[in-house]
């Protein structure tokens, strides 16, 4: 077999789970020869590990494209990640998603980067470059890897200092949207068995989705990072890592953008842009907010320390030693509308300090296997500041925010004029009928009034509405988290093993709650309490209402001390003392375990099954406080659980040129835990039961020496099984995805690698934009359309490669999204909680050049 067909192989290879990288000058029977995977702590090759397990190595990556999680995604069946910005990324694995911003959250997938959990929070996204590879293990694995895999593990392994040569690399890539990417690493060895190695990486991009009034486009990238590693090597086995890392993103923001609006300038309020998510916006911040850009400005740094030495012929003893920090704030637009209705923040700040001791044990005959302990230590806070104009959130609640309902003459599809908006006189007409028909839901339900607002009171409250009022809540939390684990491969013949393994994790979490409000009450706030007060019908209540509504009307009203009058939020209401703190705290155990037995049929097929129980530990959810200076109310939510059955083949023909694996598996939640909504926040609840089952498949066949083929495909049914959602889909899970691919080689330095994926409809949120289930309290204002829902769609990416055998140079041209598919990120949001439901555009096509050396 000829030197061309191997390398293309070797193309094909990489680019599937299990089947990756083959060497070049190895004889045509060894053409699939696999990657080395550590999923089970110890090197095996991928076709020998009894879990569904995806392997990529450098070379895959940089064929592929791939330079973020969620380009791997989409060559990984049964793994999604929605990428809105690297504040926020959600990891979804055979259906189950794990992205949430809130302290009070553990992942369900978690991200290991050297073998340290980087899953919390704000802290998940990374840079991937000079990577050693990315293993993305399915289904239940906290033996293997320990707290947040409840069903699954991304791995990501770095290139360590190499102390035996001199390496060294660089590239640079332009495209358009004023694309420039550079990298660099070079590894100098110092002598001794000491080496140094140092990397980084800038990549800036303009946003794609334009502003229309001027200035920094949105969903831009401005990403840097940088790594330095210190390795040390001995002639007797053991070896030691430093390694840093540090990345600063500050990317432009997300375009939120409300498919009911058009897009206006606000001061003129001339239509600028339509409703489309793709075409134009017109988002500012609101005056005097933390930032007057919209964007994210996030740095993430860590330190890591690996450290192996031999105990004898059989035995290794491992550390993995590591602290963390990350510092994030992220400005957008929740309602997508060029009024400066609200803007918010989500402000993350942490830091973690992990270490984990193992020893592991390889008699050399039957029986091999690892155990040991580890601890993991979380402090942080996440607040979420809001500002809102009192005036627009008026006509919002009132439902006469467009021009048709304001009776400006304007199409329904346009704002009323921010001058209509903020005049007292139309607002003073607004909160006569609000507080005439004001109940649980002043929006939307009437009741007879209890009392009225004359023009001249109600002109009195107008006045007093606040333009910029601000409320802020925050919640935090410390965890200590402790676990002692084992997990064992026994030999029982040449053909058969049987693989177990056990964790027991012990975590004490304390989780606190606070909001307050900057600068004064809100005067809608109070004025909806004090209808509502009076919705009773109580002589007693109806006086109280009135007296409220009376000092509202005061020119002095945020002068007027809480005891008092309350200090109303109109959103979040403030804590004791307007920012008191209070605290609640857990202590949780549990036991998960594997189960795993591995038939090969020959050397180069394999068969196995596992059952696996996975644990997500016990959450302390808190709720805000509903009257102002109230308690939170802390509620434990006991520990999801889910039990998995797998079974699967993987194998490999060199001879007949094709490889492939196949996986069958069945899951059952208990406890399962969603979010409902608490005005504009997230809360954890207990979401009942729920089941997931499906099929994925993947294969490579290389039909003759020029062209290889490979492709994949998975089937998910995830599904709730009880309680509100039951029936309903998993959020921002598709029933089917695939991808298929080619390499072409035309002579020995040109290769074609066109790709194309696809995904099924898929819902953004667990309430499936079901109608019934969007209705007050949960929402301040009902969704009746389901339209939050992205249909099918398909990407199709081209890459043209020469490499020239004369110079160690390699040139690249690639498009992705070549055909402009139009697509979407997110959808609902925050927004949706107000009426005002937002989409968050996909990439359209992208078009550019890339040219690398490397050292020979």
């Amino acid at each position: 077999m000829s030197h061309i067909t191997i390398r293309l192989l070797t193309v094909a290879a990489l680019a599937l789970p299990g089947v990756a990288a083959a060497q070049e000058t190895a004889a045509p029977e060894a053409v699939l020869d696999e990657i080395v995977v550590t999923a089970q702590k110890q090197e095996q090759s991928p076709i020998e590990v009894p879990i569904a397990l995806t392997a990529y190595d450098s070379r895959a990556l940089e064929r592929l494209g791939i330079q973020g999680l969620d380009q791997l995604a989409q060559f990984t069946p049964g793994f999604e990640v929605q990428q809105q910005s690297p504040n926020n990324p959600g990891f979804i694995m055979r259906g189950v998603s794990s992205s949430v911003l809130e302290t009070a959250f553990e992942p369900r997938v978690s991200v290991f980067q050297d073998g340290v959990s980087i899953s919390k929070g704000e802290g998940s996204y990374v840079e991937l470059f000079d990577i050693e590879r990315v293993e993305v293990a399915k289904g239940p694995q906290s033996t293997l890897f320990g707290r947040g895999a409840l069903v699954g593990a991304v791995s990501i392994i770095q290139n360590k200092a190499d102390p035996d040569r001199f390496d060294a690399r660089a590239s640079a890539e332009v495209g358009d949207f004023s694309l420039l990417r550079l990298e660099g690493m070079v590894n100098v060895p110092l002598g001794g068995g000491v080496a140094l190695r140092l990397a980084g990486v800038t990549r800036d991009r303009d946003g794609y989705v334009k502003n229309a009034l001027g200035g920094e486009d949105f969903q831009s990238v401005d990403t840097k990072a940088l790594r330095a590693s210190l390795g040390w090597r001995t002639n007797g086995g053991a070896s030691l890592d430093l390694i840093a890392n540090w990345q600063r993103d500050r990317p432009s923001g997300t375009a939120f953008k409300s498919i009911l609006f058009d897009q206006t300038d606000p001061a003129t309020g001339a239509v600028v842009s339509d409703r489309r998510a793709h075409d134009a916006a017109a988002l500012v911040p609101g005056a005097g907010f933390i930032d007057d850009r919209y964007g994210v400005d996030r740095e993430v740094w860590g330190v890591t320390l690996l450290g192996s030495a031999p105990l004898g012929d059989k035995f290794t003893i491992s550390t993995i030693g590591a602290y963390r920090e990350f510092d994030s704030t992220e400005i957008n637009d929740p309602d997508g509308l060029s009024l400066s209705l609200l803007t918010a923040a989500n402000q993350g700040k942490a830091e973690q300090w992990s270490q984990e001791v193992r020893v592991n044990f390889d008699d050399g005959n039957r029986f091999r296997g690892f155990f040991g302990a580890s601890a993991f230590r979380f402090d942080g806070t996440h607040r979420t500041p809001i500002q809102i104009d009192e005036r627009i959130l008026l006509a919002t609640l009132t439902r006469q925010l467009n021009g048709g309902a304001a009776g400006s003459g304007l199409p329904a599809t346009t704002p009323a004029p921010v001058s209509l908006l903020t005049n007292p006189a139309f607002n003073a007409a607004l909160l006569q009928g609000l507080v005439a028909s004001a109940s649980d839901n002043p929006a939307t339900a009437a009741v007879d009034p209890q009392i009225l607002l004359s023009p001249a009171q109600a002109l009195a409250l107008a006045g007093n509405l606040r333009p910029n009022h601000r409320e802020t809540p925050v919640d935090s939390a410390r965890l200590s988290s402790y676990d002692l684990f084992a997990d064992g491969t026994f030999q029982v013949s040449d053909a058969l093993e049987i693989s177990a393994g056990l964790r027991y994790t012990f975590d004490r979490r304390r989780s606190s709650y606070s909001a307050f409000l900057t600068g004064g009450r809100s005067v809608l706030g109070g004025t909806i309490g004090a209808a509502r007060l009076a919705s009773s019908g109580s002589p007693q209540a109806i006086a109280q209402a009135q007296a409220v509504l009376a000092a509202l009307r005061s020119p002095a009203v945020q002068s007027i001390p809480a005891s008092a009058l309350p200090l109303f939020g109109a959103i979040f209401q403030p804590t004791a003392g307007n920012g008191g703190v209070s605290s609640g705290k857990i202590d949780d155990s549990g036991l998960t375990w594997r189960l795993a037995a591995r038939y090969a049929l020959d050397e180069d097929t394999s068969l196995y099954t596992t059952y696996a129980r996975g644990r997500r530990p016990e959450t302390l959810s808190v709720t805000g406080p509903t009257v102002p200076f109230g308690a939170p109310q802390f509620v434990n939510l006991d520990a999801e659980t889910v039990d998995s059955v797998e079974v699967g083949i993987k194998f490999r023909r060199p001879a007949s040129r094709f490889a492939g694996n196949a996986a069958v598996y069945y899951y059952s939640y208990d406890n399962f835990e969603t979010v409902e909504r608490d005005g504009l926040r997230l809360v954890p609840t207990n979401g009942g039961s729920a089941e997931s089952y499906g099929v994925e498949l993947q294969g490579e066949w290389t039909p003759f020496a020029a062209l290889s083929l490979y492709g994949t495909y998975a089937y998910n049914h995830s599904r709730f099984t009880s309680g509100a959602f039951d029936g309903n889909r998993f959020r921002q899970s598709p029933d089917h995805s695939a991808s298929i691919g080619a390499v072409l080689r035309v002579g020995s330095e040109i290769e074609v690698r066109p790709t194309f994926t696809w995904q099924s409809k898929t819902f953004f949120e667990d309430d499936n934009d079901r109608s019934d289930l969007q209705q007050p309290p949960v929402a301040f204002v009902p969704d009746t359309v389901v339209d939050e829902v992205q249909k099918a769609f398909g990407l199709v990416n081209l890459t043209l490669s020469y490499s020239p055998d004369s110079i160690p140079l390699t040139f690249d041209l690639f498009a992705t999204n070549l055909t402009d598919r139009k697509y979407f990120i997110d959808a609902g949001n925050s927004g949706d909680r107000l009426g005002l439901p937002t989409f968050v555009a996909g990439a359209p096509r992208m078009i550019g050049a890339r040219l690398t050396w490397r050292l020979r």
